[in-house]
């Protein structure tokens, strides 16, 4: 079964987000990826690569991800639609399912690919609205 998630887009400032909503649920951060790490980004100023890719953090058996949405990748964050449910399935196969019904009507912003993170991934806001990402790990779910 595919696990759902909570995925959060911030202005920049992701970092300090988390950290704080670290110290209100405690743990550890289950990974954190700067823009740096991505090799499309070489180009890009410095500033915008030292900013938040990726970063999760485990809350009971839920995963709250993040990342700092860049106008040097044309986004931009509007307070009411600044987040995505991301789905991890178990396999490909159940990514490519749950992607093809459930972008089906809406509009697709990165078709299922494979990443440089090692993952199966797509993006998509569906007929209704809701943004979502498929993110299906190689050796199982994120």
């Amino acid at each position: 079964m595919a696990a759902i998630n909570p995925y959060l887009n911030f202005n920049g400032n992701t970092e300090d987000a988390f950290n704080f909503y670290k110290t209100v649920f405690g743990g550890e951060f289950q990974s954190l990826m700067r823009w740096s790490d991505n090799p499309d980004c070489a180009e890009w100023a410095e500033t915008d690569k030292q900013k938040l890719m990726h970063i999760a953090l485990p809350i009971g058996s839920n995963v709250l991800m993040g990342t700092d949405a860049l106008e040097a990748m044309g986004q931009s964050v509007t307070p009411g639609t600044n987040f995505s449910i991301t789905i991890s399935p178990d396999s490909r196969e159940e990514a490519n399912r749950i992607f093809k019904e459930l972008s089906a009507g809406g509009k697709v912003e990165m078709e299922m690919q494979d990443m440089f993170w090692g993952a199966y991934f797509g993006s998509f806001t569906d007929k209704f609205g809701i943004q979502w990402m498929i993110n299906q790990e190689a050796g199982g779910n994120a």
